[in-house]
């Protein structure tokens, strides 16, 4: 009997235990607030409305229903944000943030713009206004691949794990020696490239381009940006012999125009209502579409004449000038140097002109001719020295190139 109270006393005293631990067990665990931080705020310590921007949005519209800080109203708030913030940048699609008083829900206390993947604007309203215009850290990564075309240079891109924007920028590069319509299965690549990167992993886009090999019907086509003078805007690019990629000039100033007048020796004036030499050709174009310089050099006069109007001349070498007549506004200034494709000024009808061209002329040994009838030269040879200083210069740069191209076909 002594020996069944203890045991049953025992089994009590087990039972007591278990009940307490189970209890013990299946307390609520404390549960921890991963803390969000992004554009330098702190998302915990705020009520956070995420939108778009619509069509027809201000900066005023998307504010006027929010209490903001100090009594201020949102005119007030325009004019202190207006200079450092582009308010007319504001572009419907674009996302933006709101952070309020978690206290009081339609107290704004933040306000971020996201521009594109990297910048952004944050103004802080806590104390008094603030603007910040952000860039979120970017990361460059190097890397050379090599390829060979399968369907279109975008798919093959795409399967290198390249992003397909690179298409274009190789189409760029080989515009006067690759009809890229015409690239065909088997033609080869290879291609050293920096790309952009937020936090090193989200892929924000392409940087630049080193260096680049094409092998097209059998062809090969180097490519190495390089600039021959140090106030150069952006670089040429030249084969593995120093030879220039472009031809020297560009077939007209403008993108997209219409011939309204060829260069000629006998033409009817139409505002001085007589027959008179026309020496230059004209591109009718609409009121402030850019002008661009047809070939690099350097600005040798800019003025405004009765019948030119506003113009631009610039020297290319010893042999050729150009001018551009008419502009609406001008850009640039006497002595700069200018690149090809870079914007001069602005179509407009200043001048003797009945409406907004530019008249594009031509002088070749200082005599004015028809640009369209002649056999424009390719880009100016590089002189010796320069010629020395670059095949130097690009020399690792293509040894890289051959050396992956060496791994990837090796037979």
């Amino acid at each position: 009997m002594k020996y069944l109270v203890l045991l049953v006393s025992l089994s009590i005293f087990i039972s007591c235990n278990k009940k307490e631990e189970k209890e013990t067990t299946t307390e609520a665990p404390i549960v921890v607030e991963p803390i969000i931080k992004e554009f330098g705020i702190i998302f915990n310590e705020f009520k956070v409305v995420k939108d778009t921007i619509k069509s027809g949005d201000t900066f005023g519209k998307m504010l006027q229903n929010y209490q903001l800080p100090d009594s201020m109203n949102v005119h007030q708030l325009t004019e202190k944000v207006k200079d450092s913030f582009n308010l007319r940048g504001i572009k419907a699609g674009k996302p933006y943030l709101l952070f309020f008083d978690k206290n009081n829900p339609k107290k704004l206390q933040q306000f971020v713009y996201i521009k594109d993947q990297i910048h952004y604007t944050v103004i802080d309203l806590r104390n008094g206004v603030s603007v910040q215009n952000k860039e979120k850290p970017v990361t460059i990564k190097k890397r050379t691949i090599a390829a060979e075309i399968e369907g279109s240079l975008s798919v093959t891109l795409e399967k290198a794990g390249v992003s397909a924007g690179l298409a274009p920028k190789l189409a760029n590069v080989y515009a006067y020696s690759i009809d890229f319509f015409k690239i065909q299965k088997d033609d080869k690549f290879a291609v050293t490239l920096y790309e952009k990167f937020i936090e090193d992993s989200i892929y924000v886009g392409i940087d630049r381009i080193e260096s680049t090999y094409f092998q097209h019907r059998g062809k090969d086509f180097y490519a190495f940006p390089y600039k021959l003078k140090d106030n150069q805007k952006e670089a040429s690019y030249y084969d593995e012999e120093g030879k220039a990629l472009k031809s020297m000039f560009l077939k007209a100033p403008l993108d997209y125009f219409r011939i309204s007048s060829r260069f000629s020796p006998r033409r009817f004036h139409p505002v001085q209502g007589r027959w008179k030499a026309h020496n230059g050709t004209d591109y009718a174009a609409a009121h402030g579409t850019p002008i661009k310089t047809t070939a690099s050099g350097t600005v040798e006069r800019t003025g405004y004449t009765a019948g030119n109007g506003n113009y631009v001349k610039v020297k290319h070498n010893s042999t050729y000038s150009t001018q551009y007549l008419h502009m609406s506004k001008i850009l640039v200034r006497n002595g700069q140097y200018v690149t090809q494709g870079q914007t001069i000024g602005l179509v407009g009808s200043t001048g003797l002109a009945t409406g907004p061209h530019v008249c594009y002329r031509f002088w070749k040994n200082g005599v004015q001719v028809d640009p369209l009838r002649l056999q424009l030269p390719n880009a100016e040879p590089m002189d010796e020295a320069d010629r020395k200083k670059y095949v130097e210069h690009i020399k690792p740069f293509k040894q890289e190139l051959d050396s992956i191209l060496k791994v990837t076909f090796k037979n």
